[in-house]
């Protein structure tokens, strides 16, 4: 899947946002992440490992967050709930005028046979769009309030 993210939210902001494993990530991601799945195993200084999903998602992950190149947000499945893998990657540059533009890219493989149509789906369908609405709401949001969660 690949979209892109258009918001008033600085890179700064934006890399906060993405890289927030504290309680606000549950506010500032509220759209987007189920609090009833989140649970943050483990973090350093420039990575993370989060088992996370979508309200409503059939689907949870566990997922390496990388943020040790400026402007660069990856992560790559350790576990998952549809028996495969992925690795993503965001890329942040700032706009003309402000605020910033995220190019978002991942996969999921390795799926159980059982789950492979829903992926594709998910992959395939409108779900790119919804996200990127979802994410530029939540992004915009945060940097109204000042770079904190909304």
């Amino acid at each position: 899947m690949r979209f892109q993210v258009d918001t008033v939210a600085s890179p700064g902001q934006v890399v906060r946002a993405l890289t927030d494993f504290s309680d606000r990530r549950l506010q500032t991601w509220s759209r987007t992440l189920d609090p009833r799945t989140y649970e943050l195993r483990a973090q350093g200084d420039t990575w993370a490992v989060a088992r996370e999903s979508s309200p409503r998602s059939p689907f949870w992950v566990v997922a390496r967050y990388d943020w040790s190149q400026p402007s660069v947000v990856r992560w790559t499945v350790e576990e998952s709930s549809y028996g495969g893998g992925g690795q993503g990657r965001i890329s942040i540059s700032p706009r003309t005028g402000g605020g910033s533009r995220l190019v978002v890219e991942y996969d999921n493989t390795g799926a159980r046979p059982s789950q492979k149509p829903l992926v594709f789906v998910l992959h395939h369908g409108p779900m790119g769009r919804i996200i990127a609405r979802m994410w530029a709401s939540s992004l915009d949001r945060y940097a109204r309030a000042g770079g904190e969660p909304a």
